[in-house]
């Protein structure tokens, strides 16, 4: 068992013997959101799988006695959405694509509910960085005004709390009043581009790559502002991601019906040499999965 678990399992043992029991929750979340990730340069996304429940379990427990711990809160809205993202919603798109009609509609009810209690994590960060601004949010009021308060330093609730509450209304479309939601998680991206546009290797640009294509010119999207942010992200991540070619081809290049562009871009993805970029090895490793996916089942995707 990892060091970081087995010194947390001690300060939970601690904390239920009595004593110190705030301080052994606040060490043992410490333990939790510091140091090294040793799942990002796994090669094996099943291994990953199969233990990240366990660790958000086990922060959820520190929670418990800690809730106003806004690191481990915000470790909790990354990890769920994470985990909801690459494992629960990528099996109901592959159920989906197979035509598994009632085993998809099951795995995104499920995705669905992990995202929203990832983003209620996140909103709970944010009440806690910035004097209740998760609850200012969640009320869809004054948007702008309301993150004109968020900070650089606040990039990474914003980010994660705003992919979790998209991938919400993605995995929910029929939740009318979820998908009435959607300003609110597109500003607060927004909002973290502006603080920060190149936090996490081009992240916030990946996010756009997918939404824009899903816009007009009109509506603030469209060709041109997907290319822009695609050629950032690939920069800003020194052409070692994956991900954002796999998202101009799901996205644009599925919505021009460029086959030929589409195919030659995902076995680009497929030839990439995983090695070649050892801190990225998980999230890579999906994106070629992601990439075989599609090209298998381009048939249903080009007329």
């Amino acid at each position: 068992m990892p060091r970081r678990q087995l010194l947390v399992i001690s300060m939970l043992t601690l904390a239920s013997a009595g004593g110190c029991t705030t301080l052994a929750a606040r060490v043992a979340a410490s333990a939790l959101t510091s140091g090294g990730d040793t799942y990002a340069t796994d090669d094996d996304p099943e291994l990953v799988r199969d233990a990240v429940p366990f660790g958000l379990k086990t922060m959820e427990a520190v929670l418990a006695s800690d809730p106003g711990n806004e690191h481990l809160l915000v470790a909790l809205c990354s990890g769920y959405t994470q985990y909801a993202y690459a494992f629960v919603a990528a099996d109901a798109d592959a159920a989906d694509l197979d035509g598994k009609l009632a085993e998809s509609k099951a795995l995104r009810a499920r995705a669905k509910r992990l995202f929203l209690r990832a983003r209620d994590y996140g909103l709970r960060a944010l009440d806690e960085q910035r004097d209740g601004l998760g609850r200012r949010l969640k009320t869809m009021k004054d948007l702008p005004q309301s993150l004109a308060a968020a900070k650089k330093e606040d990039v990474p609730s914003l980010y994660w709390t705003a992919s979790a509450w998209t991938l919400s209304i993605v995995s929910g479309k029929a939740d009318l009043g979820l998908v009435a939601e959607l300003p609110a998680p597109v500003a607060m991206m927004e909002r973290a581009l502006a603080l920060d546009e190149g936090w996490s290797e081009g992240a916030l640009h990946e996010f756009f790559i997918a939404y824009d294509a899903t816009r007009g010119e009109r509506e603030g999207g469209g060709t041109a502002r997907v290319r822009a942010h695609y050629d950032r992200a690939l920069q800003l991540s020194m052409n070692q991601k994956l991900g954002p070619r796999v998202s101009l081809a799901e996205g644009l290049l599925v919505q021009a019906q460029d086959r030929a562009a589409f195919t030659a871009l995902l076995e680009e993805v497929l030839k990439a040499d995983l090695d070649d970029a050892p801190r990225f090895r998980l999230v890579n490793t999906l994106a070629q999965r992601r990439a075989r996916l599609l090209l298998d089942h381009a048939d249903d995707l080009f007329l």
